[in-house]
């Protein structure tokens, strides 16, 4: 009997283990090989045409990738509009007059369905998406693993919790990331793209009028210049995450850092006397290092909880379900 009862235990795991193996394996850079072989230069073309007209797109794509994986997975759910059936995730805190670039997937999308109607994820878009984003701003690029269906829920609540914050500290983030399977480095390497992108006034007042020891003071000096204090005067004018190479995927991001010179709290705990002190001193010194961590960690970031095979579907139009 507890002979039988420890097998019928095993088994169940090795189900459990090949189910998700199998699920794994769904992805593939080459999968649409067959289906549609034209996809990721189609992709390719509209997401270069619209860095083009704006180079802050750059930053957005990625930046929207990243927040759609962290809420459900990888599964295209921040695209979801409101509906009667759906709250959006596009108005929790973290989202709300902040995240962009939802036209420029939409039009990558539309360009896909004349070419292979039905074929390619809005999820997987949005990949492929953040990969060309970042080599057309001169930063790395990586083979993109495909295969995501897209989800036909969002929510909000799950974006409201678990969606960094522009004033997190350390920890909060480290376990943020931790939850999701993301390490310390992969953290500091994903948060190096601010590297590129802009953040409102509002995001970043309170340190720049706070006089701690943790800002360089000419720094801040110079961000009061376009960010008045009087709230909400200013709250969404723009200023660059890093004032040196604001157009340009480099690592004076973490050079920044070092002097005391990020513009969200969020950025300068990641060089404030812990555990990621040593990251961000190793990629100050080597972009190559950098680099190569950047890219994977979008990759292992991509595999968060894709939907595959019949457990999410091809929407058709990426901010409704179909």
């Amino acid at each position: 009997m507890v002979t039988a009862a420890i097998f019928r235990a095993a088994a169940t795991v090795m189900l459990l283990v090949l189910s998700f193996s199998a699920c794994q394996a769904q992805l593939s850079s080459t999968f649409y090989g067959d289906t549609c072989p034209n996809a990721l230069g189609t992709i390719r073309t509209s997401i270069r045409s619209a860095i083009a007209r704006e180079r802050r797109m750059a930053a957005s794509l990625i930046r929207l990738h990243f927040h759609d994986c962290f809420v459900q997975g990888c599964d295209a759910s921040i695209l979801l509009d409101n509906s009667p059936s759906i709250t959006s995730e596009k108005f929790v805190t973290q989202n709300n007059n902040s995240v962009r670039g939802f036209e420029v997937i939409d039009e990558a999308k539309s360009a896909v369905e004349n070419v292979c109607p039905g074929v390619v994820s809005c999820a997987d878009i949005l990949a492929v998406a953040a990969r060309d984003a970042s080599e057309y701003v001169g930063g790395p690029s990586w083979t993109v693993k495909l295969g995501r269906k897209d989800s036909t829920t969002a929510s909000a609540s799950l974006a409201s919790r678990d969606l960094p914050r522009f004033a997190d500290g350390l920890q909060r983030l480290i376990d943020l990331f931790e939850s999701k399977g993301l390490s310390e480095r992969d953290m500091v390497a994903l948060s190096g793209s601010h590297t590129i992108g802009q953040a409102q006034c509002v995001t970043f007042r309170d340190r720049i009028y706070s006089n701690g020891s943790d800002i360089d003071a000419g720094f801040a000096s110079t961000r009061r210049r376009n960010c008045p204090a009087t709230f909400p005067n200013g709250n969404g004018n723009l200023a660059p995450l890093d004032l040196v190479t604001p157009n340009s995927f480099d690592n004076n991001y973490f050079r920044n850092l070092l002097q005391k010179k990020g513009l969200l709290q969020s950025d300068q705990v990641l060089f404030s006397g812990g555990s990621t002190d040593s990251i961000v001193n190793d990629y100050s010194r080597n972009p190559s290092t950098f680099r190569s961590d950047f890219a994977s960690a979008m990759i292992k970031m991509g595999d968060i909880e894709p939907l595959t095979g019949s457990a999410g579907i091809i929407r058709r139009i990426c901010s409704r379900v179909n």
